[in-house]
């Protein structure tokens, strides 16, 4: 079968990627052919295309961009008993995605309920699931706690956010604006820092009157992550997440000697690796949707063949939503 993707045959800036016409074979045994309707855009896109990824944790070139998407189901391979054609299907965590179809195995996809759009699953999932594992099985956020998010309008960070308010926790974000203060106060969040002005560390103690955060939800890495151990308080845990503004390098383990911190650097794929534990995280997250704990924003819509542009204007803010590409066939 004929197809077309988006692909990177080098890493650099977003004019690597280009489109390229493929031919897909038939579903081999385990596997499912899916027609995309929707194609999610991250920051680990990012990541992949401008080579901040080196080594085993980068992809082989070349490489079709792309870790999440939802689409139908079009052909099923011989011993795939839980699909079927026509099924709604989305998934994270399986690069590839930035091509009109594509095969994928079967125990990747997870079945849309009615009530989640294929452009909320393609834009949403990967950022859901990493609030899921986030809150509650990396760090368990408990009624009472203060955490600090960082980046707390970003796609990530809205859910983190409300969901967090949900379990019961106080929420600081930092954001870099007065526009982006009031949006995320829009999303439930108690305190807006920001960061541009003034020492957002002591703004953050003077909030916790000087006891610190139970947690640190960091996304951007090397420009604030030594920072945020500071935010602590005792016993504390300091997540990274992301590595927006690069890699933390030069980690001093001493530096979490004085009040006894936790260090985490975890990925979506460890959490999802599981077929239980990635349906129950999915369900998770489809239910706070569903009951509207979570609130996704509609998503920032681009052609799939401009792929280029949407990863300019997302690596440089450029963007109010979450985006999407569609393909011109869906």
């Amino acid at each position: 079968m004929q197809s077309y993707a988006m692909l990177i045959e080098q890493t650099g800036g977003p004019e690597v990627i280009r489109r390229s016409e493929i031919d897909l074979a038939a579903p081999g045994p385990d596997e499912v052919l899916i027609k995309h309707t929707a194609i999610g855009l991250n920051f680990v896109d990012i990541y992949y295309r401008s080579g901040q990824f080196v080594g085993r944790d980068a992809l082989p070139l070349p490489a079709i961009l792309g870790v999440q998407g939802a689409g139908i189901v079009e052909q099923v391979g011989a011993r795939v008993e839980t699909l079927r054609v026509g099924d709604r299907v989305g998934y994270v965590g399986t690069p590839g995605a930035c091509a009109d179809r594509r095969l994928i195995p079967a125990r990747k996809l997870i079945r849309l309920p009615d009530d989640i759009t294929d452009e909320c699953a393609a834009a949403a999932m990967v950022r859901g699931l990493a609030a899921e594992y986030l809150l509650r099985r990396l760090y368990k956020v408990q009624p009472g706690e203060t955490v600090l998010i960082h980046a707390v309008t970003g796609g990530v960070g809205l859910i983190l956010c409300q969901w967090a308010k949900a379990l019961g926790a106080t929420v600081i974000g930092t954001v870099s604006s007065d526009d982006k203060a009031a949006l995320a106060a829009g999303y439930g969040c108690d305190h807006a820092v920001v960061h541009t002005r003034g020492d957002w560390v002591e703004r953050v103690l003077a909030i916790t009157d000087g006891d610190g955060v139970a947690v640190v939800y960091d996304s951007i890495g090397k420009d604030t992550f030594m920072d945020s151990l500071r935010c602590l308080r005792r016993r504390g845990t300091a997540i990274n997440f992301g590595t927006v503004s690069g890699q933390v390098e030069n980690f001093a383990l001493q530096a979490l000697l004085h009040k006894s911190l936790t260090v985490c650097r975890p990925t979506l794929l460890s959490f999802v690796e599981d077929r239980d534990e990635y349906e129950a995280a999915a369900a998770d997250f489809f239910d706070v949707v569903r009951r509207g704990i979570v609130r996704i924003p509609n998503a920032q819509r681009y052609d799939l063949e401009a792929a280029a542009q949407a990863h300019a204007d997302f690596e440089q803010r450029r963007m109010s939503a979450m985006p999407v590409l569609i393909p011109r066939s869906a």
